[in-house]
């Protein structure tokens, strides 16, 4: 039993690291306001909207302003899940090499992807400030593209401390030809772009850079992840985000594992994963995402 102990607080630590490690968005997880799930499934945020200032009367005084409140619902809707099963003689027989980097290895391909996928997905269904139906950058257009971007945010009046910028790996390269260096005597060259224009840059490869996306039932053992929706979803460009705009929570993201010894339905290692996260846009707040995005 100890064993099996020591067994699920390792992977546990796994599984958060890679998280933390491969998943693009996982950046603003500290950043966004994440209420509290705790004994719910939902929640209702107070949205405030007032009016101007009006003339000040020295007969009548001040002038009457009206305050609307009212209350939006944020309901947890992506609860996701699989189990995975290693005969105990298949893990011996490989020399301990499978059980050691399953989760590992299923986190960075499948899981993380998901979890960002899924991100884009919504923030882009809902981003405030939208640019690109057919639009195609280039390395010549790229610079003027993301300085509209700054732009539309900077009119908007959304903070300029913060954003993020998330872009195609393909229009990071654009960025990178874009802007140049003069070279002296350096033996090494990094043109790597980590920050423009006080926003930290996050290349996203284009797999999981999508305006919609599909998630699988994974009714069978060899189904299941996500795909680019076929009618609505179009590769996205780039999205400028600021962090006060949207909230990523994770309800519950569990890894439980059975040794051998526990597990009663196989003499085999046993994982089961669950996931239960969601991600919003604050609807005051939608101008905080700028979104470029193609035709299709």
């Amino acid at each position: 039993m100890t064993q099996s102990i020591d067994l699920v607080t390792k992977f546990l630590a796994i599984l958060d690291t890679v998280y933390k490690l491969e998943s693009k968005t996982a950046i603003l997880d500290a950043l966004t306001q994440s209420p509290d799930f705790l004994g719910a499934n939902e929640i209702k945020v107070m949205q405030l909207s007032t009016v101007g200032l009006g003339n000040y009367s020295r007969t009548t005084g001040y002038p009457a302003g009206d305050i609307t409140a009212s209350w939006v619902t944020m309901t947890l809707a992506a609860e996701r899940g699989r189990e995975f099963s290693v005969d105990r003689m298949d893990d011996e027989e490989s020399l301990g090499l499978l059980l050691g980097r399953l989760i590992n290895e299923w986190m960075r391909v499948h899981v993380a992807p998901e979890i960002d996928a899924y991100r884009f997905a919504k923030y882009a269904s809902g981003a405030g400030l939208v640019v690109g139906t057919g639009a195609t950058l280039s390395s010549t257009t790229i610079v003027a593209a993301i300085d509209a971007a700054i732009l539309a945010l900077n009119e908007a009046e959304v903070p300029e401390e913060g954003r993020v910028l998330y872009m195609s790996m393909t229009c990071k390269q654009f960025l990178e030809q874009a802007i140049g260096r003069t070279l002296a005597n350096e033996d090494n060259v990094n043109r790597k772009i980590q920050v423009y224009n006080d926003m930290q840059v996050v290349g996203v490869p284009q797999t999981r850079f999508y305006t919609a996306i599909t998630l699988n039932p994974g009714s069978t053992s060899s189904a299941g992840g996500y795909t680019k929706n076929a009618t609505t979803g179009k590769d996205i460009n780039f999205m400028i985000i600021h962090p006060s705009a949207v909230c990523q929570p994770i309800k519950l993201n569990n890894l439980k594992y059975f040794s051998p010894e526990v597990n009663q339905s196989s003499d085999g290692h046993l994982w089961q994963y669950r996931l239960y996260h969601d991600a919003f846009i604050y609807d005051n707040h939608d101008t905080g995402i700028y979104l470029h995005m193609k035709g299709s």
